[in-house]
């Protein structure tokens, strides 16, 4: 997993990051930089409707919707794709100020943010997920030929603030990623959603499903994380041959069992990310 340092944070704060869209995963990739060092005058935010905790940073010197940012070292491109094409051309004149572009958008590819700021603009495209919020998400990168090395290790750098980086070796696997880390957690959080529900038809009190299916994706997940055993290999030390886990595998094992709903799911949201790059 890249870190992000002190010096990418001196680095950042001389010229300043501004982001443009502070949502939920902008705001995210925010709170990361800041708890990594990066003070709060160093960062510009570019969005319609600031959220209070935005308002109360710019009390302390986050400069919140400028009529013109200046300069910049990184700029976040965080607003939702269906309204990129609007918002990005406040930012393109950074294009001429050798700023990185970074985009968090999903389905919107390279191509469109070289239209806008030219093909010799350093563009990164990134995949965060929602874990990023609490220091524990992935994201994936890709960058256009522009993009350097310096660039490329730049954006590890601040990804790395909010979880795990990984490189991709073609845009193509963007919709891939999204499918799967991207859109990932909303799957668990379902999964804890079904299995509270399935507690409930044992008649289990609905607290106490909940507590349970809950607690349980969060103790397994932890298992994963500090473990150097394989997925498989954890589901077989938990798994003893005739026993309870055993039955309810041999139901989400089956050839239309979990791995080829999760297939499908996957399959239908990789196909929707297509269309939103079309």
């Amino acid at each position: 997993m890249t870190q992000t340092t002190a010096a990418d944070i001196a680095a950042l704060a001389e010229r300043g990051v501004t982001i443009l869209g502070c949502g939920k995963m902008g705001g995210a990739m925010l709170r990361g930089w800041l708890a990594a060092g990066l003070p709060p005058e160093a960062a510009t935010v570019l969005d319609p409707a600031p959220a209070d905790w935005l308002r109360e940073l710019a009390a302390r010197g986050l400069r919140l919707n400028p009529e013109r940012v200046e300069d910049a070292a990184v700029c976040v491109l965080a607003v939702k794709p269906q309204v990129m094409a609007e918002a990005a051309p406040q930012v393109a004149h950074l294009a001429g100020r050798g700023a990185l572009f970074m985009s968090i958008a999903a389905g919107t590819p390279i191509s469109f943010f070289e239209s806008l700021f030219g093909a010799d603009a350093p563009i990164v495209r990134a995949m965060p997920n929602t874990p990023a919020a609490v220091g524990r998400g992935v994201t994936a990168l890709i960058g256009n030929a522009a993009a350097t090395e310096a660039h490329m290790r730049l954006a590890e750098a601040l990804a790395g603030a909010v979880g795990a980086v990984v490189r991709l070796e073609a845009e193509s696997q963007m919709d891939a990623v999204t499918a799967i880390s991207g859109s990932g957690p909303a799957y668990v959080f379902h999964m804890i959603e079904a299995m509270a529900a399935a507690g409930r038809a044992l008649d289990l009190p609905d607290e106490l499903a909940m507590t349970l299916a809950r607690q349980t994706v969060i103790g397994a997940a932890e298992l994963a994380r500090r473990s150097d055993a394989s997925a498989e290999q954890l589901r077989r030390d938990v798994t003893s041959p005739g026993g309870t886990t055993a039955a309810a595998l041999e139901v989400l094992m089956a050839p239309d069992g979990l791995t080829a709903l999760m297939t499908r799911a996957a399959a239908a949201a990789a196909r929707r990310s297509r269309e939103l790059a079309g």
